[in-house]
């Protein structure tokens, strides 16, 4: 039985891991020009180190949130918290973009393994009751991360180089090691005994690696050959998980369960929606407006420290009120400034880009604890480890289509050259088609938040 105190220590170190990743990638996205002056990289390159990371993730966390249901979670989370220290260690040494790019390759794995584990030990211990509060709780460090992320990152790269972003990690690392270690007893091995299904991870990694690849080579035919090859290896993928007594991932928790499927959906809709657009503000912001990187930092902090706010109070309200309201009213928050930010052009006031900033902070803090809570609420606790992995890989495609997109956008209209202000024109020109894309997805975003289930009717799991 897990106490107070138990309970207390899975909160924070879970909240603290959360914090790690969401401050990683937002701080270095205000770095990417420091970063192309220092290594000599193109936009696209620029993209590569941003997206490298997402890629390994995606790969890996449900075959390691499945590892963690048989070996135990307390296991695999120290795990994660170690190779996720180490790598930012190797991030911050690197001499060259290549090295940086498998540092962020490794970062990866460490964090599929913690968010493989760390939402589902916060759902495990916490009932339906105080779930949301949980979840909600944990959810507001991400964006903590996010706030802090982009204006420490800006003044840490300019006072102290952009390999000061990575080593902020490791104190946080071997606070979280010495918490997890002391602190959490229990492992949750709720699958202990059952064999890991290898081939059928080998098949799932094989699948995403052609999808993510494939999207982040577009508009390059390659990339269509990968997606082609990742259709047939779901295919595959379906067709080992049917036959294998212990599958990698229990594809009955899709059978019937809308909520579980259209909750999924809309996560990834709303992270492709919005992850990229700290990336282009902070090129738009420093290249076209030319903001130091610390300003920058400053004024994307907007968009995060509401989202802060907004997700501890709509996590609290997703155990009373349907979560199918409150994160259909986020995701419209969301797509309304994603429509401003459709006419940003060179002139466009800071207050403008600081109130549309707010908008999508009070619609993605909207949206994200409510639908959290309704993906790992409409399953059974034999399946918290597949809710766990499917949210943070949904969270993870999501990102990578949202960098895919600006990536697309790079390559047809600035092409492999420097940034340089001869190319500031197709620049603003792919910010603008970017967000136009992203605009379009949160259309489509708010359709698949309304029509799920619900977890608060009568019998409801």
């Amino acid at each position: 039985m897990v106490d107070e105190r138990e309970k207390k220590i899975i909160l924070l170190v879970a909240s603290l891991s959360s914090f790690l990743v969401p401050y990683t990638g937002s701080s270095i996205t205000v770095a990417l020009p420091a970063l192309a002056a220092q290594f000599g990289a193109d936009a696209v390159t620029l993209g590569w180190i941003t997206s490298t990371y997402i890629l390994s993730a995606a790969i890996l966390i449900i075959p390691f949130g499945r590892y963690a249901d048989i070996v135990g979670r307390r296991k695999i989370f120290l795990w994660g918290v170690g190779i996720f220290t180490i790598a930012s260690l190797a991030c911050a040494f690197s001499p060259s973009a290549g090295i940086l790019i498998a540092s962020r390759f490794l970062q990866g794995v460490g964090g599929a393994l913690l968010f493989a584990t760390s939402l589902a030990m916060v759902t495990q211990v916490f009932g339906p009751g105080e779930r949301g509060t949980a979840i909600g709780i944990t959810i507001a460090t991400v964006y903590t991360g996010l706030s802090i992320g982009p204006f420490l990152g800006g003044v840490l790269t300019d006072r102290f180089g952009w390999p000061s972003i990575f080593l902020v990690n490791v104190p946080i690392g071997l606070l979280v090691l010495a918490l997890t270690l002391h602190g959490v007893r229990h492992e949750w091995a709720d699958a202990a005994g059952e064999q890991f299904d290898y081939r059928g991870a080998i098949i799932y990694a094989v699948m995403v690696f052609s999808l993510t690849y494939g999207l982040l080579l577009l508009p390059e035919p390659a990339g269509l050959l990968f997606i082609a090859a990742s259709l047939v290896g779901a295919g595959l993928f379906i067709w080992q998980e049917r036959k294998t007594q212990s599958p990698l991932m229990d594809l009955s928790v899709f059978s019937g369960n809308r909520t579980f499927v259209f909750s999924n959906i809309a996560a990834m809709i709303n992270y492709g929606a919005t992850f990229g657009v700290g990336v282009l503000l902070s090129l738009y912001l420093q290249y076209i407006r030319g903001f130091t990187a610390e300003t920058a930092g400053l004024i994307l902090v907007a968009q995060p420290v509401v989202q802060v706010i907004c997700s501890l109070i709509a996590g609290r309200l997703s155990d009373r009120i349907e979560p199918r309201v409150l994160a259909t009213a986020g995701m419209a928050f969301t797509t309304t400034g994603l429509l401003i930010f459709v006419f940003l052009s060179p002139a466009t006031p800071l207050v403008v880009i600081i109130g549309t900033l707010m908008i999508l902070g009070l619609g993605y803090g909207t949206f994200s604890p409510p639908n959290t809570n309704a993906i790992m609420s409409s399953v059974g606790k034999e399946h918290l480890g597949i809710a766990s992995g499917m949210n943070a890989t949904m969270r993870y495609l999501g990102q990578l289509l949202s960098m895919a997109i600006a990536m697309f956008t790079f390559a047809v209209f600035i092409g492999p050259g420097a940034i340089t202000p001869d190319a500031y024109p197709a620049l603003m020109t792919s910010v603008t088609v970017a967000f136009g894309a992203f605009m379009t997805l949160g259309l489509i975003g708010i359709a698949a938040s309304f029509v799920r289930g619900t977890i608060h009717a009568p019998g409801h799991q």
